[in-house]
């Protein structure tokens, strides 16, 4: 359909299905944060394949704090350009919050010392825990996975371009108030 003015095109736009620019971009966003918690998990496996037990509580530890190092980023994050920022105050992701944020991961990752029935423990609650992430990070509208709902954090691109989540909110009521006329 060819528009033959702008009012024609103004016309259309109460009609267009705005939440279909975003789609491509956050499915693709959404699958490299996938991308990236699975290049973090992969450390933490090959770890526990060559050095079990001790390289797999190793790489529970580094689990549990990988998003408050490099100013929010874990390992995976940095390579695929991402940061963690606290939803509370703007600032990279806390040794706590990321401790908190990561409990999905390590409980079960926790019960693989353990043999024989902490492999199958591990396997009953990794799957729906894992199913659970995955659910909340593509169904939800504002893509948080479980560990962010819990820990209050969010991931943003490291591009530059949000720095303004980073800086430091003052509280609200230090805001001058707004003149009457």
């Amino acid at each position: 359909m060819k528009l033959l003015s702008t009012r024609d095109f103004l016309a259309t736009i109460p009609g267009m299905n705005r939440k279909s620019f975003l789609t491509g971009p956050m499915i693709r966003a959404r699958r490299s944060r996938l991308i990236a918690k699975s290049i973090d998990i992969g450390l933490v496996t090959l770890g526990a394949v060559f050095y079990y037990p001790m390289g797999l509580i190793l790489g529970i530890i580094y689990l549990s704090i990988s998003d408050s190092l490099y100013d929010g980023q874990s390992i995976g994050k940095r390579l695929m350009g991402f940061g963690v920022v606290s939803l509370i105050d703007g600032e990279p992701c806390s040794g706590w919050q990321s401790f908190i944020r990561n409990l999905p991961f390590t409980v079960p990752l926790f019960f693989l010392v353990f043999p024989f029935w902490g492999w199958f423990f591990s396997g009953v609650f990794a799957l729906p825990l894992a199913a659970m992430e995955v659910y909340f990070l593509f169904k939800g509208d504002s893509a948080h996975r479980l560990g962010d709902i819990m820990a209050d954090t969010t991931v943003i691109a490291n591009d530059g371009t949000r720095l303004d989540l980073r800086k430091p909110k003052g509280p609200w009521f230090d805001t001058p108030p707004v003149p009457l006329q």
